[in-house]
């Protein structure tokens, strides 16, 4: 178990809906008191019309930060390939001044093969990926530490991805969250890899905060979940409607939870 409260995140997946809609579900997670708002980082839907609508990932991060007033917010995750590492570090901090330092930096090495062949990255391969994720993290530390004006804080890194030998080592010595996908089992598996990385370089497992996408309702998983030391817990929704349904079931396990 964990001294963490339990927090509840909402992916708002910016597909098939217009962004009037996107604007009032956001505004509704903040009501309802989802403690984090996600979107994603894809220039195209991930599910249904492959060619519907969708919204750029960063350009509606700077807006939430105007609408919303106590939510945190994020992409889950940032595309390490799409930006200069420097110019992500300043998108963000200039995000984490815009929220009042409500910005949760979330990052990933990238997979979504469409985004790359329409917008002329180069797609590499699953590992050359990993490497410059590897080499741009260093490179974002450092330049988050030389911006005038600094960040309000130490922004949160979310490295999201399970990738045993590279990712998870990376998540070990970067992140502050970890996020990852998969059922119990699984969850247990990579966060007793995660802890291996910790000690292979001598940093407490506990001061990394565990973070998973779950889908159905908190007695399908949660209270396991829980037990192995994950307190963030984030559902799905996409257009064009976006139900929050299981959201509300999420909120009001987590405020049993924390008590």
């Amino acid at each position: 178990m964990t001294s963490r409260n339990v927090r509840i995140g909402l992916q708002l997946q910016p597909q098939h809906a217009d962004y009037d809609t996107m604007r009032r579900t956001a505004a509704a997670a903040e009501e309802l008191g989802a403690d984090i708002l996600f979107n994603w980082d894809h220039f195209f839907p991930l599910t249904g019309d492959a060619d519907g609508k969708h919204f750029e990932c960063w350009t509606m991060l700077g807006a939430w930060a105007e609408q919303t007033s106590e939510i945190e917010i994020g992409a889950l995750v940032t595309c390490n390939s799409y930006r200069n590492p420097e110019l992500l570090a300043d998108m963000a901090r200039t995000v984490d001044h815009i929220s009042g330092g409500r910005l949760i930096l979330g990052i990933g090495a990238g997979w979504f093969q469409k985004d790359y062949d329409e917008y002329g990255y180069e797609f590499g391969t699953a590992g050359s990926r990993i490497a410059e994720l590897g080499e741009a993290l260093p490179r974002i530390e450092s330049r988050l530490g030389k911006l005038n004006p600094a960040p309000t804080r130490d922004i949160p890194m979310l490295i999201g991805g399970g990738g045993e030998k590279k990712t998870l080592r990376l998540v070990a010595r970067h992140a502050d969250v970890w996020h990852g996908f998969g059922d119990v089992e699984t969850a247990k598996h990579k966060l007793s890899v995660l802890d291996g990385h910790c000690a292979d370089i001598g940093r407490d497992p506990s001061t990394i905060e565990r973070s998973v996408g779950v889908q159905g309702a908190p007695e399908d998983s949660g209270d396991q979940l829980l037990d192995l030391g994950i307190t963030m817990f984030t559902v799905s929704a996409g257009g064009p409607d976006y139900d929050l349904s299981t959201l509300k079931k999420w909120l009001a396990w987590r405020d049993a939870q924390n008590g």
